[in-house]
C-alpha cells in the first residue's frame, strides 16, 4: 500500500508541474480489466497497483482473468472501456471475435507493452486493432530516452523527455496510428538499426472504438517513472472520453 501511494503521489507530482488536467472522466463507467498470460510482465502487480486509481475516478471495475469474458454478450454491451494486460497468450476464434465486435461497435480499449503490443502472436487481426506488434527489445532492459512529439494533445501537453530503465521496444507499427511519443535506439544491441526513431505512445481507431497504446512499463516498478504513469492514465482517460 505505501508503495501505491509513492506512485500516486509523484505522479500528482508531475501533473501539477505540467499545469496541465487531463480531460475525461471514468466516473460512472465500468471498466472491464482483464489480465493473465506470461508472467514475466506482472499482470497481477500491475491490476493491484492500477485499481486503485480506477476506481479512485469513479470507475466500477470488473476484473477477469480468464479470456472468456469476451464472449459474454450482455457484460461487452454493459462495458465503457476494456484495460488489457494480457502477453503472449493464445485466444478463441469466439473469445477474439467478441473483444474485437465490441471495440468496432465504439467499446474503448487502453493497454500498455506486452499486455496488449505482444498478446497474441498468431491474431493479425488483434495486431490491426492495436496499431502495432512487438518483434524485440534489444539488450532486453537498458537505459533509454522517451521523447514526447506532440506537446498538444491531452495525453502528452505539458510533459517533458524523460528516461527509462526499462525494456525498449521494437516494433511493427500501423502507419495509421498518432504517435504522441517517441524512442531512438543506438547501434549497441544491433547496429543495423542505429538511430531508427521507434513510437511509443499511440492513439488509434478500429471502427468506432477509440484505441490508446503505451509500450513503458515492462513490470510494475517501472510506474514508478512519474511520466510513464501520467501518460498511461491520461491515455485510459482519452481512450473512456466522449
Amino acid at each position: 500500500m505505501k508503495r501505491i501511494l509513492f506512485f500516486l503521489l509523484c505522479a500528482a507530482a508531475v501533473a501539477c508541474q505540467s499545469g496541465y488536467k487531463p480531460e475525461g472522466t471514468l466516473e460512472g463507467k465500468h471498466v472491464l480489466y482483464v489480465y493473465g498470460g506470461w508472467d514475466g510482465h506482472d499482470p497481477g502487480p500491475c491490476h493491484e497497483f492500477l485499481l486503485p486509481w480506477l476506481e479512485s475516478q469513479g470507475a466500477t471495475v470488473t476484473s477477469s482473468e480468464d479470456l472468456d469474458v469476451y464472449t459474454d454478450a450482455e457484460l461487452m454491451a454493459d462495458v465503457d472501456l476494456i484495460i488489457q494486460a494480457w502477453t503472449m497468450g493464445r485466444i478463441t476464434p469466439a473469445q477474439e471475435r467478441g473483444l474485437l465486435n465490441a471495440v468496432k461497435s465504439g467499446t474503448p480499449i487502453a493497454g500498455w507493452h506486452g499486455g496488449i503490443g505482444d498478446s497474441f502472436r498468431n491474431n493479425t487481426e488483434f495486431q490491426f486493432m492495436v496499431g502495432g506488434q512487438w518483434v524485440a527489445h534489444p539488450g532486453g532492459v537498458i537505459d533509454y530516452d522517451v521523447n514526447i512529439t506532440d506537446h498538444k494533445d491531452p495525453v502528452t501537453k505539458g510533459l517533458k523527455d524523460f528516461h527509462m530503465v526499462s525494456e525498449q521496444y521494437y516494433m511493427h507499427v500501423d502507419p495509421n496510428v498518432k504517435v504522441l511519443a517517441t524512442t531512438t535506439f543506438n547501434g549497441d544491441h544491433a547496429s543495423w538499426i542505429d538511430g531508427h526513431v521507434m513510437p511509443v505512445v499511440w492513439k488509434t481507431q478500429y471502427g468506432e472504438g477509440r484505441v490508446f497504446y503505451s509500450s513503458l512499463c515492462h513490470v510494475v516498478s517501472d510506474f514508478e517513472v512519474p511520466e510513464a504513469f501520467e501518460i498511461m492514465k491520461r491515455g485510459i482517460l482519452w481512450a473512456a472520453g466522449e
